[in-house]
């Protein structure tokens, strides 16, 4: 079930809370830190939280998926083979994401939704 804006940000905020206790217990860690690794820990620390926030957004998105009928290809109805994981590299990451998987068995068509379609091969009858 897809959840709430509130939830969604209450979720976000414990995220957030976790990333700011890494950086406190790193600089209580290294005493006094020069700028270089100052940098280098936000920096790593950053890209972990937009990580974080980006598969909880794709996570809520998943919950949330309508349920594809028509293949755009062909017109045909689509089959539910499940739920499948796809792993993607992202521009901030590699993120595994889970939905429901579509198949068209007229043109072998297949979608992961909301993700684009995956063009089959054509059966010959």
């Amino acid at each position: 079930m897809k959840k709430t804006r509130a939830q969604l940000e209450q979720e976000l905020e414990q995220k957030s809370k976790g990333i700011i206790t890494k950086l406190l217990d790193w600089n209580d860690e290294h005493g006094a830190p020069d700028l270089s690794q100052i940098e280098e820990i936000i920096l790593k620390l950053r890209e972990e939280m937009g990580l974080e926030f980006a598969k909880s957004l794709l996570k809520n998105q998943e919950n949330a998926a309508p349920p594809i009928e028509k293949c755009k290809t062909c017109g045909k109805e689509m089959r539910n083979k499940g739920q499948k994981q796809k792993t993607v590299e992202s521009q901030l990451g590699e993120l595994v994401m889970e939905r429901g998987y579509y198949y068209c068995g007229e043109c072998g068509a297949g979608i992961f939704p909301p993700g684009s379609a995956t063009k089959g091969k054509r059966r010959t009858k």
